[in-house]
């Protein structure tokens, strides 16, 4: 902890009382300086005057000194107070020489770790910038891309209103066409394969009947003879009734079959 200039006064004393006068005139500036540098803080205005006026009556006035004496201790006084050191000795000197030195290391290890931040800090911010003028220019593309594509979409809801309507319509005639089969009596049962072989067979009867409707067109061309135009009617009356008789069986049995 850093001494008063009372303590610091005393020691520096006391302390080569062996040496001669001029060293001893010369430490007691030192100490005169060193002591006024901190009594203001210490003791006021009034402390102070009385020091200096002590110092004066032992004939250690500032006045009477030569001036690189004074230039000296001044210079001593201040880098001590500068220090924080508790005297003027060579080895305080070294020891706080040592401790700055030290600070002024773990002051350069952080001032490089701190420039390799901002280094780093600095890449992100350009990354940064250049992301953002992207996203502006993005932006922009997109603002100017609005109004086509709100008109696009204007006519995709005209589209799709359009759409809806005939999803409606067919849906419409669907439960139409649904009503008509089931009035007609078309039930599930009847698949594609069911009315493929109807067709099939129905197309076996046309060529079944075929020639009974030949020879009732031959009749067509045969003189006006009403008896036997009304026997030969009658007797083609029979077959083609028997025929669809037989047409009719057929398809019911392949609706049996089916079920």
């Amino acid at each position: 902890m850093r001494k008063s200039c009372r303590q610091m006064w005393l020691q520096l004393c006391f302390q080569d009382c062996n040496c001669g006068l001029e060293f001893k005139t010369w430490r007691m500036t030192m100490l005169m300086m060193i002591g006024y540098a901190e009594v203001v803080g210490e003791c006021g205005c009034d402390c102070t005057a009385r020091i200096r006026e002590i110092l004066e009556n032992v004939g250690l006035a500032q006045e009477g000194l030569p001036s690189n004496v004074v230039v000296t201790a001044q210079v001593l006084a201040n880098v001590a107070n500068l220090l924080n050191i508790r005297d003027t000795e060579m080895s305080s000197f070294l020891v706080a020489m040592g401790d700055i030195s030290l600070r002024k290391t773990g002051v350069e290890e952080k001032r490089a770790k701190v420039h390799k931040e901002s280094k780093l800090l600095l890449d992100y911010t350009r990354k940064a910038i250049a992301r953002l003028t992207y996203l502006k220019r993005t932006l922009a593309q997109l603002e100017d891309e609005v109004a086509p594509c709100e008109a696009q979409m204007e006519n995709w809801n005209t589209n799709l209103q359009v759409m809806a309507a005939k999803e409606r319509q067919y849906m419409q005639q669907c439960a139409n066409y649904k009503a008509v089969l089931n009035h007609a009596g078309y039930t599930p049962e009847v698949s594609h394969r069911v009315l493929v072989e109807m067709a099939e067979h129905r197309k076996e009867l046309e060529k079944k009947t075929k020639p009974i409707l030949d020879t009732l067109r031959s009749y067509q061309d045969l003189p006006p003879d009403k008896a036997l135009a009304a026997l030969a009617i009658e007797d083609k009356k029979r077959q083609y009734a028997a025929a669809e008789k037989y047409l009719e069986d057929v398809l019911q049995s392949a609706l049996a079959n089916s079920g």
